[in-house]
């Protein structure tokens, strides 16, 4: 009879968090403005999901004695490339984030907001919760030097954990130039980086000509966001051409003129398609987008499911957190695991398919690491903001298409 008991208490249990979760979601989706472009946030959901899996499934802390070295599945298994195609989201967060930003813009000139106010305003929202970041890094720095830890070690970890700083620095560049980039033809910053990239592999060219791609690269996408906005890219046909001739052309780049075929940094490899990007990482990015585009309908019939839109609408709140933070969960996680001695999976080599499998038990570990640091630190990105009247405190509006400046409206 006990466990009769017991069993209905934990069913009892379920049975009353399943309704608190579904009226929860229900109250989160009622309280969304009935204009909002929901496929918005969900595509920067996955894109940023995309970039947290891609980072713990192909980086790699190896024990040597006393060492942490960073190493990556892809450098042994080559066949392993694919997987950076699944997981290397950064384009499509390219394409929300200049949709976002030309939407805001020109609904800020709107109201008579000026472009200071305005781009304070979004920059905060970016650098807010890269105090925290930089202050505990600090720290543990420190600590990790005073007590003797190895400068190869300390470097390496300094070094992942504020790796998505790169990121956020360009997109700040491109956030702060929005108002000179909402009718910049996408296929001029493509021309930059075909020519850097003739230029460099071609011609010989120095190798620090590849950093204008920097700039260059991740402008494209972010320009397809502002072709977006100004409704350019509503017919289906555009996200076919897209994905079609960004796929197209990036396989022909990778088989006959010998760009990598990982998305992402190789350690070792002569040339890395991402750091900086070459002309394969953007027209790859290209078909991203035109696959992001595609899935706009498909998204917002989805997202219509109110426990399925509150938690993407949940996510997008931390999205900063979980990006800043996801690094520095992988490498609590290692460290605190040396304490067991060298686990497959966490410490050993990224040589074998049995690598895999063990990194594959880690994800959920490196979960629970990440909610950990979300608890902690999550109140940097959501700190209070002035709203007015009773609009929804689930996320920000996208309203919807607002006319972009012309040449008569004065900008701020």
């Amino acid at each position: 009879m006990r466990d009769v008991r017991d069993l209905r208490d934990v069913q009892d249990i379920r049975d009353r968090t399943i309704r608190y979760v579904r009226k929860s979601a229900a109250r989160i989706d009622a309280a969304t403005p009935p204009e909002r472009d929901r496929a918005v946030d969900a595509l920067r959901a996955l894109a940023i999901l995309g970039v947290v899996l891609g980072h713990w499934l192909v980086t790699a802390l190896v024990a040597d004695g006393g060492t942490l070295r960073a190493s990556s599945p892809l450098q042994h298994m080559p066949w392993l490339a694919p997987i950076s195609w699944i997981f290397q989201t950064l384009a499509v967060f390219f394409l929300v984030g200049g949709h976002v930003a030309t939407r805001s813009y020109a609904s800020a000139q709107a109201r008579g907001t000026t472009y200071r106010r305005w781009l304070i305003t979004r920059l905060a929202r970016l650098f807010a919760p890269v105090a925290a970041v930089l202050a505990l890094w600090a720290v543990a720095t420190a600590a990790l030097l005073l007590t003797g830890a190895e400068f190869t070690t300390v470097r390496t970890l300094v070094k992942l954990a504020l790796s998505p700083l790169w990121f956020l620095l360009v997109f700040a560049g491109l956030t702060a130039a929005t108002p000179l980039l909402t009718r910049v033809n996408p296929l001029w910053p493509l021309a930059v980086v075909l020519h850097v990239d003739l230029v460099r592999f071609g011609l010989g060219g120095p190798s620090w000509l590849g950093w204008v791609n920097v700039a260059a690269g991740w402008l494209v996408p972010y320009t397809l966001g502002a072709a977006w906005t100004r409704s350019e890219l509503e017919h289906r046909r555009a996200g076919w051409v897209l994905l079609t001739g960004g796929a197209a052309a990036t396989a022909g780049l990778v088989a006959w003129a010998g760009y990598p075929a990982s998305m992402v940094g190789v350690p070792g490899a002569a040339v890395s398609n991402l750091n900086p990007p070459t002309l394969a990482a953007v027209t790859f990015g290209l078909a991203q987008c035109g696959l992001a585009l595609l899935l706009r309908g498909p998204l917002r019939r989805a997202m219509r499911r109110p426990p399925a839109w509150a938690a993407v609408a949940l996510l997008n709140l931390s999205a900063m957190t979980i990006f800043l933070w996801h690094q520095t969960a992988l490498m609590v996680t290692t460290a605190t695991g040396l304490l067991a001695g060298r686990l497959p999976g966490l410490h050993t080599h990224p040589d074998d398919p049995a690598w895999i499998a063990a990194r594959l038990t880690w994800l959920p570990v490196f979960a629970v690491a990440l909610a950990i640091c979300w608890a902690a630190f999550r109140s940097y990105e959501q700190a209070p903001r002035r709203t007015t009247a009773r609009r929804s405190r689930v996320i920000h509006v996208h309203s919807a298409p607002t006319r972009l400046p012309t040449k008569e409206t004065p900008r701020a």
